[in-house]
């Protein structure tokens, strides 16, 4: 999924643009059955001040030609499937006076080819990276010395250019998380099989049993979520979403993202330790499935610029997505409310979403600062609510097993709701963000600094 990404985003924009002319021979290639005429995209955001603030960390500068094509020159710091054929990239415009514009709105976006009559095209390699994770996707640090480049945004509109790509690699990142939780639970439940420990297999033990159920139950959620996700792209991409299914769309883009790689990295670890030590063995491949979960909660936006996303989601909807949040997830759990076995897991789920509307109320009086802090704990329990609203519907189906049923229990038995909890505690007022401060740099000395 991981080494698929770039490409699959990329495909996506250009789809998105209505194919200017000069992607139509890359369109031609990326959209090839044939693998020989096959290409591979890459996405070359990030560079050295980089990272979530695209806008003010890119500082790669584009050169009008004679011919109409542009010429980069800039630093790549981080630039994944570095081994690509092609390449999409933001550099900032040189006007005609010499000047450059700052910020977002000063953002274009180009296609590149990575070679030119067989050579690089103005790109120096100037070192691969050494990484935690990922490591058969190669990612490179990229110096463009005249890169011949294309634009193909409007000057200074490569920013908004860029959100549909954005959304792909999103759920993309979301599909490469239940993979890796599915992958860890089935070994482990396979090892389970065929381990013995004090004379009976570890299937045989109940509290390994209960830790297996409970990584089980992770993954399933994490799957209905992901599922959903792709069935609202599905109708949006064919023209046939209605407005809150659109709205749910980019709302669970976001949320499905964040939420399911903090799944994935603690399924991952936890399933590890079902192997005892052989999960601390590199001969095993098993460290390699949490190494590779770590990146999930990085790229293509970390949790906090995400739970920020969430939030200008809903302010820009003026509330609207929310609404519709709240009204579909009454919908999905109408099934559920009519079997006697769900009834009780319905009514902590209605609690959860009546105290978070209670919530939503009082923190709209706090304004802005308030929102911010509670932005992680907020979209942490959104999604917490929403993957279990989508158990409950599946275990309500026609057809359900006993196991849907008792896994849609468990889930509800959690009783999460981070943000009543930490608003209680007085986490989201002025004082928290001193306190907060004053506890992470106690102690700490500009002399003992680390050398990163």
């Amino acid at each position: 999924y991981i080494q698929y990404l770039p490409f699959v985003s990329c495909l996506q924009l250009h789809q998105s643009l209505g194919i200017p002319k000069p992607l139509e021979e890359a369109y031609a290639h990326l959209t090839s059955g044939d693998p020989k005429t096959f290409w591979i995209s890459g996405q070359w955001m990030t560079e050295r001040k980089g990272g979530s603030d695209v806008g003010g960390g890119t500082e790669t500068v584009a050169r009008k030609l004679p011919d109409g094509s542009y010429s980069l020159h800039g630093f790549k710091w981080f630039t994944s499937a570095a081994d690509s054929d092609m390449t999409l990239t933001l550099a900032r415009i040189v006007g005609p006076d010499g000047q450059i514009q700052q910020g977002s709105r000063g953002l274009s976006l180009f296609y590149l080819k990575i070679y030119e009559d067989g050579k690089l095209n103005g790109i120096k390699i100037q070192r691969l990276k050494e990484k935690l994770g990922t490591r058969p996707l190669p990612t490179a640090e990229l110096l463009l010395d005249g890169a011949r480049a294309h634009l193909i945004s409007a000057e200074g509109k490569g920013i908004a250019c860029i959100a549909n790509m954005l959304n792909i690699t999103r759920i993309y990142n979301t599909i490469s998380a239940l993979h890796y939780m599915r992958r860890i639970v089935d070994l482990a439940r396979d090892y389970a099989t065929k381990r013995e420990a004090f004379g009976k297999p570890l299937k045989d033990h109940p509290l390994h049993m209960q830790t297996l159920a409970r990584m089980e139950v992770q993954s399933q959620a994490a799957f209905l979520l992901g599922m959903e996700l792709a069935r609202l792209l599905g109708l949006e991409e064919t023209k046939m979403a209605t407005e809150q299914e659109k709205h749910m769309l980019r709302l669970l883009t976001s949320l499905a993202k964040l939420y399911t790689a903090k799944q994935a990295i603690t399924v991952a670890s936890e399933g590890l330790e079902c192997f005892g030590g052989q999960g601390f063995m590199e001969d095993t491949g098993l460290p390699t499935i949490l190494r590779d979960t770590q990146v999930l909660s990085i790229w293509e936006g970390t949790t906090n610029i995400l739970s920020l996303d969430v939030l200008r989601c809903i302010l820009k909807s003026q509330g609207k997505v929310l609404d519709v949040f709240f009204s579909t997830a009454q919908a999905k759990l109408e099934a559920a409310t009519r079997q006697s076995e769900l009834q009780a897991s319905v009514q902590i789920i209605q609690n959860k979403l009546q105290k978070l509307k209670q919530f939503v109320r009082r923190m709209d009086s706090k304004g802005e600062a308030g929102w911010q802090l509670a932005a992680r704990d907020f979209s942490y329990t959104l999604a917490w609510i929403y993957e279990g609203v989508l158990l409950l519907e599946y275990a309500a189906r026609a057809g359900a097993s006993d196991t849907n049923i008792y896994a849609a229990q468990r889930w509800c038995q959690e009783d999460v709701c981070l943000v009543d909890r930490e608003e209680k505690a007085g986490s989201y007022n002025s004082k928290a963000v001193s306190l907060d401060k004053s506890l992470v740099y106690d102690g700490y000395s500009s002399s003992l600094r680390g050398k990163l």
